[in-house]
């Protein structure tokens, strides 16, 4: 994921207005692993069917606004609410 270090340096939570960073390899692969499951919703409700190229991560580490194509979607609906999903463990397949 490639988002600009000067366009990340002015870019902010649409919903606090607090500063976002680039979300770690780990957890957009972890996200990444709940969409292959169909277990992940956005904020808004939606079921995620795409995966994640990157994400940017609200300040308080509680929310990912996802990147898809290298484009941020700073969405409130669009974003996905980490605090539970990156530590609960995945469900197990069928």
């Amino acid at each position: 994921m490639a988002v600009d270090e000067a366009l990340l340096k002015i870019l902010v939570c649409p919903q606090d207005r607090s500063s976002l960073a680039l979300a770690d390899s780990k957890l957009v692969a972890q996200l990444n692993a709940r969409i292959d499951q169909g277990t992940l919703r956005n904020r808004g409700g939606a079921l995620v069917t795409g995966p994640l190229d990157g994400g940017l991560v609200r300040a308080d580490g509680t929310v990912l606004y996802p990147v898809l194509q290298d484009i941020p979607v700073l969405l409130v609906e669009e974003s996905i609410e980490i605090t539970t999903v990156a530590l609960s463990p995945l469900p197990s397949a069928v």
